[in-house]
């Protein structure tokens, strides 16, 4: 009789959280806000009007920085978040804005463990300040 063997899940933000399914939710309720609350009218108009392409680049950079699949550090090596963003002058109040929008969302998804959320939209919220010039 064969045993089966049971595959071992990484003990990462990124599967503790949920995985794809809920990086994705987060990522689409943070494009909805900046879409739709006129607090992050800033923050979009720094935007393309076709937010799909953002949409699916998201949840993939923050699936691999939470340690799971490395699929967008693999589609854009040497990249990462500051070289990505170093074209564009993005001022205190846009890169809290991004922080608050993006705290919100992780709000609102409300993923398990709840402590590792918080985390999550605090260290990702100090990222986006650091981007930030007066």
């Amino acid at each position: 009789m064969a045993t089966a063997v049971k595959e071992s899940v990484p003990d990462t933000p990124f599967y503790r959280l949920g995985g794809h399914e809920t990086f994705e939710a987060i990522c689409n309720r943070f494009y909805d806000l900046m879409d739709e609350e006129p607090a992050y009218a800033e923050l979009r108009a720094m935007h393309a009007a076709d937010l799909a392409p953002m949409r699916a680049s998201l949840p993939l950079f923050l699936a691999g920085w939470a340690g799971g699949p490395r699929d967008w550090f693999e589609q854009n090596p040497g990249k990462c978040m500051m070289s990505a963003h170093k074209p564009y002058v993005i001022s205190k109040a846009v890169a809290g804005q991004w922080a608050e929008a993006m705290r919100r969302a992780i709000a609102d998804v409300a993923p398990q463990p709840i402590d590792m959320a918080e985390a999550m939209g605090k260290v990702l919220g100090d990222l986006a300040m650091g981007m930030g010039k007066n």
